[in-house]
């Protein structure tokens, strides 16, 4: 899930530099906590926990569960521990065994590939359209020939994939659809949210997301109650009853209390702070509309978790923008069908657009609380680099 659960400081070195970073205070950060977090109160939230004694499985993650399911649209929230784990769980939670296949994209980052591999399952890799860079429909639709147990759809960069189309297709087929939403909590599609399309869907709480919380966190949401019991099953052991463990598969994956509650007090800002990336992304696709082929489709189905630009001078412009003060990322450089530890992977048909995207995406700081001027020093230095 984009996207999700490597430590905070190794997967965005540049962040900010209140979180450790060697770089100048004077950077533009890829993303600011600081900012992001600079009016809310965590610490009465925090002191709830603490006075009740109460620190795994109780009151905060419980309403946090209800709230979440309600915002998003589902009939249930299990809430796990990271945003792998939840598309892990998810996945044994809709029966996929060791040796079955998995359709997903390449482009994500790994993160349903790791969740894959743990089970002793098999990804089956389609290519992305060139447009949303999120999978191609004609895609799947030929990978699904090869009669895979599961789906999973990622919406990647906060852009929704097209749900509707890949849903039908999977229904078709009777095939199971799992939707990864880590980077894209609150998109909407005629006015559905992402997760609340397919049998069940993942969201991560990593600190960099949409809503992240102080550590590592994730939840599953279905409409489902048989899977909703699954997966509270498999998050905690496989337990059928206290020490007797009934379901293979279990694992100890639980969101902690204070992590719950941190999630609470965040929530509630969550459309206000997609609407400020909105912005964001907006000002930059005007800024940069005579220098692209490309920029992101901002719309409701567009929540700018990332801002994902693509040129062939890739190197080159984030060197110059380094250079002017301007942190910058590549999400991702190493696609999944590439990656060393797995040198035979299971593609079905052509990879072509996956490979080529690859190695022209560079992300540009895009976060709720950067300042105008941050936001025009950016869009000015692009325009410098390639000569406007």
């Amino acid at each position: 899930m984009g996207h999700l659960d490597t430590p905070h400081l190794q997967e965005h070195p540049e962040v900010s530099t209140s979180m450790g970073s060697s770089q100048s205070i004077d950077m533009i950060p890829l993303f600011s906590d600081v900012v992001m977090n600079k009016d809310l109160d965590f610490l009465s939230a925090i002191k709830t926990v603490l006075d009740r004694h109460w620190y795994v499985l109780g009151e905060e993650v419980s309403n946090f569960e209800i709230e979440f399911a309600q915002y998003v649209g589902t009939s249930h929230c299990v809430s796990v521990a990271n945003g792998t784990d939840a598309l892990e769980i998810a996945l044994r939670s809709l029966g996929v065994e060791p040796g079955d296949q998995v359709v997903t994209v390449a482009n994500a980052g790994f993160y349903s590939s790791t969740a894959i591999h743990s089970i002793g399952a098999t990804p089956l890799y389609v290519d992305i359209n060139e447009s949303t860079m999120t999978m191609s429909v004609d895609a799947l639709a030929g990978a699904l020939t090869q009669n895979p147990k599961c789906v999973i759809v990622t919406h990647l960069y906060g852009q929704m994939a097209p749900i509707k189309q890949l849903l039908a297709l999977a229904n078709q087929a009777g095939v199971a659809l799992i939707e990864d939403c880590a980077q894209s909590h609150g998109a909407t599609i005629d006015g559905r949210q992402a997760g609340s399309w397919g049998d069940a869907a993942c969201f991560s709480f990593y600190p960099t997301k949409n809503l992240g919380a102080l550590g590592d966190g994730g939840a599953v949401v279905t409409g489902s109650a048989d899977v909703a019991a699954r997966l509270k099953v498999l998050r905690q052991y496989g337990w059928s009853s206290k020490y007797h463990v009934g379901h293979t598969g279990g694992k100890n994956s639980r969101l902690d209390e204070i992590q719950a509650a941190i999630l609470r007090v965040k929530l509630p800002r969550l459309e206000s702070w997609n609407s400020a990336r909105r912005d964001i992304a907006n000002r930059y696709n005007e800024g940069f509309a005579s220098l692209m082929d490309a920029v992101p489709a901002v719309d409701d189905s567009y929540v700018g978790h990332l801002y994902v630009l693509r040129t062939t001078k890739r190197d080159a412009l984030r060197d110059f923008l380094k250079s002017q003060g301007i942190s910058t990322d590549i999400h991702y450089p190493v696609p999944d069908h590439r990656q060393a530890a797995y040198p035979q992977p299971n593609i079905s048909g052509s990879l072509e657009v996956t490979d080529a995207l690859s190695k022209t995406l560079v992300t540009l700081p895009c976060f709720p609380g950067m300042t105008d001027k941050e936001v025009a020093s950016v869009i000015s230095a692009v325009r410098t680099f390639f000569g406007q």
